[in-house]
């Protein structure tokens, strides 16, 4: 059985120190849709899912990420119950995209003032929760001059307490950078992983010592493993979607460029007895002090591998620069 966990730390923009890990919560929302699309991860057991949360802060883990759209709401729903007697963990939500509960359909993309306050107060009460540690504008390309009324939103709403800090989650460096010198904004949500180590955005990053929140930081799944050529996904899986943004998966079947790319560095990131999972976390908080992966689960035994993770470590310079080498080989 694990115990708890111990890693290098990352300080928070209250000052507190935590591990530098997190969990994701879009997994654990549940099916969701634009209109036939699938924009969930497939079928989820609610109660798997709480004992799961609850694993993770057994096992020292005290950041989570959710968004007001996950399963239409039902992930944040979740996360409110699993954390009703944890005031003390941080909880990251986003606002954005907006979604019918009932129906659990996806109704469009919102940035007003008016919008982001209600969204707030909407998340506010499905987390139980009388503010928000971080609260992360979701729209990836949005146009940044216009942008400036949400981050003066979001100034304004932390002034009234109803937040401690925000940030944005694109994948664009220049979008992030325009707000990087507010005092609230404390975070970049990107994409990063070792077949995607973006290092624009982490140069930003460190400069402007922000967190970087990793999502896909195991490449939605590929880099657990678990999946292999051929193999075919759920019709309710994102991954199974014909969706621009997805890279890693193509018509519901892993990429096989993901794949070739991932069997030259495989034995690799298993070093020192870690899983793939392990190793592709451990490559991150090699690559930056800044980092902050945020793996998504849907059980206990996930929550128990990725939080392995932390009893082992950043992966070694040697092998940092072995796997640098091998990927650009490929």
């Amino acid at each position: 059985m694990l115990t708890k966990t111990k890693s290098t730390d990352i300080t928070l923009w209250d000052g507190r120190a935590i591990p530098r890990l997190g969990m994701g919560c879009w997994a654990i929302g549940g099916p969701f849709y634009a209109g036939d699309v699938p924009l969930g991860w497939g079928d989820v057991d609610d109660a798997e899912s709480i004992r799961a949360i609850r694993r993770a802060i057994d096992l020292g883990i005290f950041f989570f990420d959710t968004a007001s759209n996950y399963g239409a709401g039902h992930s944040e729903e979740v996360l409110g119950e699993a954390l009703a007697e944890h005031p003390d963990i941080v909880v990251a939500t986003k606002f954005g995209f907006a979604t019918d509960y009932a129906t659990k359909q996806a109704t469009g993309a919102f940035a007003s003032p008016d919008f982001i306050r209600a969204s707030l107060e909407t998340s506010l009460k499905r987390l139980r929760r009388e503010r928000i540690d971080l609260l992360q504008f979701h729209l990836n390309e949005f146009d940044p001059i216009e942008a400036d009324d949400v981050f003066d939103t979001l100034d304004a709403l932390r002034a009234e307490g109803k937040i401690a800090a925000y940030g944005w989650s694109t994948d664009w460096p220049e979008r992030a950078a325009r707000f990087a010198n507010r005092e609230g904004f404390v975070s970049v949500q990107h994409t990063m992983n070792v077949l995607e180590p973006v290092p624009e955005m982490i140069a930003l990053i460190e400069r402007e010592n922000l967190i970087s929140i990793n999502r896909g930081p195991l490449a939605m799944g590929l880099l657990s493993g678990k999946f292999k050529l051929g193999d075919r996904l759920a019709a309710n899986d994102v991954r199974s979607a014909d969706l621009d943004w997805l890279k890693y998966f193509r018509d519901g079947a892993v990429d096989a460029d993901f794949s070739r790319r991932l069997d030259s560095i495989r034995e690799l990131l298993r070093s020192d007895r870690r899983t793939l999972t392990q190793g592709a976390l451990a490559w991150l908080w090699a690559r930056s002090p800044n980092t902050l992966p945020i793996p998504g689960f849907r059980t206990v035994a996930q929550v128990e591998e990725n939080a392995g993770a932390l009893e082992k470590g950043p992966l070694s310079p040697p092998i940092m620069e072995t796997i640098e080498r091998a990927l650009k080989r490929q």
